[in-house]
């Protein structure tokens, strides 16, 4: 049976201070680029094999994927679909806030000027049946957001699980198809 790995981001200077990221291109900490190279090593101790590293176009995931492919050997391209969610008028605002917390739960609301959770999930849907299609392994390396949308293909999830679904930086999730 074959596999998918997916890989969220190292930590950014949002995410040290509690704000969305969303689109927002927002670069990497010192230690984000070290859990990056960790997670690439950590890859190679453990001998987990795919073929292609696919990554978001934002720099936090692209230098995730770069460092990743540095180390592993594995050849990386960027993949357009991957772009995190926009959340529109919650870009830079506390990740924790109430009023966003309830908003995920909106999965029509574009949040102003962002994108529904409907549409990043046929955008991220699309992807995957592409790429479930093609007979390589690949690891993804993206956002939070995508990972949700991601962690709902494979698996079956309520509103509410959904929108607390969240993963930490660099943290490794492998799915079969």
């Amino acid at each position: 049976m074959s596999k998918l790995y997916f890989v969220r981001h190292g930590e950014t200077y949002w995410n040290v201070e509690n704000k969305i990221c969303g689109a927002t291109d927002i670069a990497l900490t010192e230690r984000g680029h070290q859990q990056a190279v960790e997670t690439g090593k950590m890859l190679v101790e453990r001998n987990i094999q795919f073929d292609e590293i696919l990554s978001s176009p934002l720099v936090r995931a692209s230098e995730t994927a770069r460092h990743i492919s540095e180390i592993t050997g594995i050849p990386m391209r960027i993949e357009p679909r991957l772009i995190e969610q926009n959340f529109g008028r919650f870009e830079s605002t506390a990740r924790d806030g109430a009023e966003f917390r309830i908003a995920k739960e909106h999965f029509l609301d574009s949040y102003g000027t962002g994108e529904s959770m409907m549409r990043l999930g046929q955008r991220i849907y699309n992807l995957l049946d592409d790429i479930r299609q093609d007979p390589k392994t690949y690891l993804l390396v993206a956002h939070n957001g995508i990972a949700r949308v991601v962690q709902s293909y494979f698996h079956d999830m309520t509103n509410e699980e959904y929108a607390k679904f969240g993963i930490k930086n660099c943290e490794v999730l492998e799915y079969e198809w």
